[in-house]
């Protein structure tokens, strides 16, 4: 019996109108677009403002625009997932609010937090749910609000964030040459204490002490989580070229977790990739977790190929890394 494999067949995303730059930052706190620029490399990012605006409002333009390119209607999908780490509420979920708004009737929805490795772990589980044979077409969302987390008195934090969308279509198909290929994925619990969110869950819940002592916010230990992100989004990518006899020359592209310039180089450089050959948008939209993988899938969806290899590469707080190879099932249409 053939074994099922799970393709991308499309790509959809949102970015909403306005733009944060770096020096509206600058006056919010002590830093420049110099310092910016050379430290992270994100010149503007994208805010989703108005009053009870939240994820859902990111994710469901994104997967409205997938549906529309794919000529899918919405009771065709039969599960769409949700990976985000700024859900609209903690309950309901904000895969079941999406659906409600593009009137998805026919699926089962759930979210996924991994934090900035979501996208991923998304992805892994949705192939797992196509090659089951059971799920025909699945969406999968990655989305994040990070403004509604971000502490724009930190001057450490706030020139990092911000928010988007992106959703991808995921089908079974029936030639071998294309589709999900592999997964490396792996969480180590010690960086729990480097990358989170001190407030707001079950162990803090909400008091007035907590909201005054801006405990509700990202809390990150920078240095530990770069030096940490270099060393597992490199290892994991050459072990995956090393398991697949990949090298720079047949690798078509890199999709790395948006989240330091100086980190997507430096895996480039251990994988001894062109530019070139590397996706990076970090400087227009900064980290928008959940978001950056399909972002870049988006952007570049005009200039992959059938066939095209493709590792996708992430670290996020937990510890959490991994990384995907997969071929593109389709030319640019």
């Amino acid at each position: 019996m053939t074994k099922i494999r799970a393709a991308i067949t499309g790509v959809g995303a949102y970015v909403p109108d306005y733009i944060l730059t770096n020096e509206e930052i600058s006056r919010m706190v002590d830093t420049s677009d110099e310092w910016i620029m050379t430290r992270v490399g994100i010149k503007t990012r994208r805010i989703l403002r108005g009053k009870g605006k939240g994820t859902s409002d990111l994710g469901t333009p994104a997967v409205n625009e997938l549906l529309r390119k794919t000529g899918t209607k919405p009771e065709e999908i039969d599960l769409l997932i949700c990976s985000t780490v700024t859900p609209d509420h903690l309950f309901p979920s904000t895969s079941a609010i999406i659906a409600d708004k593009v009137r998805i009737k026919n699926a089962f929805c759930f979210d996924l937090n991994a934090a900035c490795s979501s996208f991923l772990i998304g992805l892994s589980s949705a192939a797992k749910f196509v090659e089951s044979g059971r799920y025909k077409k699945v969406v999968l969302v990655g989305a994040d609000k990070m403004s509604s987390i971000t502490d724009y008195t930190d001057r450490s934090t706030c020139p990092l964030f911000g928010d988007a969308a992106g959703a991808v279509l995921i089908e079974p198909t029936a030639d071998t040459e294309v589709g999900y290929i592999d997964e490396i994925l792996h969480t180590d619990g010690y960086g729990r204490i480097y990358l989170y969110q001190k407030a707001g869950g079950s162990v803090y819940p909400p008091t007035h002490r907590t909201v005054e002592a801006r405990e509700h916010y990202i809390y990150q230990e920078g240095q530990v989580v770069f030096k940490a992100a270099v060393a597992s989004m490199a290892d994991v990518a050459v072990e995956m070229m090393e398991k697949h006899g990949l090298t720079s020359e047949t690798i078509h592209w890199l999709v790395p977790h948006q989240a330091n310039n100086r980190i997507i180089e430096a895996v480039a450089r251990r994988m001894r990739l062109p530019k070139k050959k590397v996706m990076i948008n970090i400087d227009k939209y900064g980290n928008t977790t959940s978001a950056t993988l399909p972002l870049c899938l988006y952007e570049w969806e005009h200039q992959m190929h059938k066939g095209d290899n493709i590792i996708l590469a992430t670290f996020g707080a937990g510890f959490t890394w991994g990384a995907i190879y997969l071929k593109w099932a389709y030319d640019p249409r």
